[in-house]
């Protein structure tokens, strides 16, 4: 004990009553902006979820993506009203055609239809007030990214890093029996291939969760554990997943989204590999030779992942 405390002088580290030294204080926690496209697919539900309950990030702000916008942010008030946290600012982006299903849409519509402001002018103001500080998470098509470089690409290019679900570069989407298919167009990629390719020349950090590592299932176990738990949380899981669902009893989500919020404080469950990416029009990431362009995780550690989900959204 002796031998303890003369280190802790030399140290200056504080002793409690028992002698020991306290745990060393925790970093502080990272500054991110949300971008999503939540209402379609439920996978964003759960990223937003994830990120709402980690303390190594703290969210400055969310903004809605692709198609009606205003719609989604109604969808992101409703939910965060209903978690307590109301103090997370909410801005509509750019509000693109879709022809895809609005499957949570009437969950958004309870929700209060109020002005949002400009997606694209808020994450500018940010990038401004913590240069070099933010991580920019994208977890839709990119229309608000490639409004914000051609905006102010000077601005764009403060931001810490980027992380983003999309692409396919070895592995396409999975078959209905579960097999892997050859590269696919990826959604997000595909819904907006200019501005992934806008964001890849942008100077900016990359670093994508494509489809080879993000297609991680929520089985009925543990879609069991999540909508039985009764968190204020919980229930607006239930709710959304519900209305996902429609008639299909009992889906299995992909949860392609929370892979890219898990990344940017668990890199640990996603090692990335430097890649060099070119994007074609009809949204297909190919790997090239040459100088890497983005951070590529090819094969999440998919029981690490969903460990960490369950224990967080489970609080």
């Amino acid at each position: 004990m002796a031998a303890i405390a003369v280190l802790a002088v030399l140290l200056r580290v504080p002793l409690p009553a028992s002698g020991l030294a306290q745990p060393a204080t925790p970093a502080s926690p990272q500054l991110v902006i949300l971008d999503t496209d939540i209402g379609d697919d439920i996978d964003d539900a759960f990223a937003l979820a994830l990120a709402l309950r980690s303390p190594e990030l703290h969210l400055l702000g969310i903004t809605t993506e692709f198609g009606d916008t205003a719609l989604r942010a109604r969808l992101v008030d409703r939910y965060l009203k209903a978690v307590g946290r109301e103090d997370i600012p909410v801005r509509a982006g750019i509000a693109t055609p879709a022809s895809n299903h609005f499957t949570q849409a009437a969950y958004a519509r309870q929700a209060p239809d109020r002005p949002h402001g400009d997606a694209v002018d808020f994450l500018l103001a940010q990038i401004r007030a913590h240069p070099g500080e933010i991580t920019l998470v994208v977890i839709g098509p990119q229309g608000n990214v490639r409004a914000a470089i051609a905006r102010d690409p000077a601005t764009f290019r403060k931001l810490k890093r980027v992380v983003m679900m999309g692409g396919s570069v070895y592995r396409g989407y999975d078959d209905a029996q579960g097999s892997s298919r050859p590269p696919d167009a990826e959604w997000n990629v595909k819904c907006d291939p200019a501005a992934v390719r806008a964001l890849l020349a942008s100077g900016v950090p990359v670093f994508m969760m494509p489809l080879d590592s993000t297609q991680v299932k929520l089985q009925v176990q543990d879609q069991e554990k999540i909508f039985s738990h009764g968190s204020p949380l919980t229930d607006q899981l239930t709710l959304l997943y519900h209305e996902w669902a429609g008639d299909r009893p009992w889906p299995v989500p992909t949860l392609f989204d929370p892979v890219a919020v898990s990344y940017a404080f668990r890199p640990d469950l996603c090692p990335a590999t430097p890649i060099r990416l070119e994007v074609d029009d009809q949204g297909y990431t190919r790997p090239v030779s040459g100088a890497p362009n983005a951070e590529v995780c090819l094969r999440s550690n998919e029981k690490g992942f969903l460990d960490l989900l369950l224990q967080r959204i489970l609080q």
